[in-house]
């Protein structure tokens, strides 16, 4: 069995460092296909393309306008370097920094490690949701790549499911973008359905409709809850 030696246990002080380092690492795994989806946007195409027209027609060179295109591509893709690496920045200062106190010392609050021959290779925590305290969310998903496919990013899950119906919530939500479509897949095969979408409020987000998704689990048997 592929989870076989998997353990899943309850976050410690130790685990600190190597979970900061998981998150920043699958984080960082989507700017390629950020990239991919801004470049199929059509405000991008329609502003390389007319960036292209309007120098070759006034320069009458080839060199110029291409040299201007890839300069204009290079500076997107810093763009969403820029965006993860704040979106970083600001997941560690609100929560990964301090997982004991953020998740450990709240009520109905948990996080939990997937460990493989005592290395950690997965995460994940939940909590009420700050838009809506009556749900749990599901937050900080990560598996290592090294260890994907084992059905770890299943038991994480589960373990959530679990928590929240011992809880006697209702129903797990979680936010995850339009560019994770692997991690849509796993939440759609593990019961969940897309309940919203909305644009991240930044302006870059904005313009280049990096959408967001809301996923919710209901869990039947504590439908009757008052």
């Amino acid at each position: 069995c592929a989870m076989a030696n998997i353990q899943i246990r309850k976050y410690r002080d130790e685990d600190a460092e190597i979970v900061k380092e998981l998150f920043t690492l699958g984080m960082s795994e989507h700017v390629p296909s950020s990239f991919t989806h801004i470049l199929k946007q059509p405000l991008t195409q329609m502003l390389l393309m007319c960036t292209f027209c309007a120098l070759i027609t006034s320069s009458k060179s080839f060199l110029l306008p291409v040299l201007a295109v890839t300069l204009l591509l290079a500076g997107f893709r810093q763009m969403v370097i820029y965006m993860f690496n704040k979106y970083i920045e600001t997941s560690l200062s609100k929560d990964l920094n301090n997982i004991s106190e953020t998740y450990l010392q709240q009520k109905d609050s948990c996080f939990w490690v997937a460990e493989s021959d005592g290395r950690v290779v997965g995460t994940v925590g939940c909590l009420p949701a700050e838009s809506a305290p009556e749900f749990m969310e599901l937050k900080r998903m990560s598996v290592r790549r090294s260890h994907r496919g084992m059905g770890i990013a299943k038991a994480l899950c589960r373990i959530v499911a679990d928590f929240t119906r011992e809880r006697g919530f209702p129903a797990v939500i979680l936010y995850t973008s339009v560019v994770q479509t692997g991690a849509q897949k796993l939440y759609e095969h593990m019961g969940y359905t897309k309940t919203g979408e909305f644009v991240v409020p930044e302006l870059a987000a904005k313009i280049l409709n990096f959408t967001l998704f809301e996923y919710r689990l209901d869990l039947q048997q504590n439908k009757e809850r008052d």
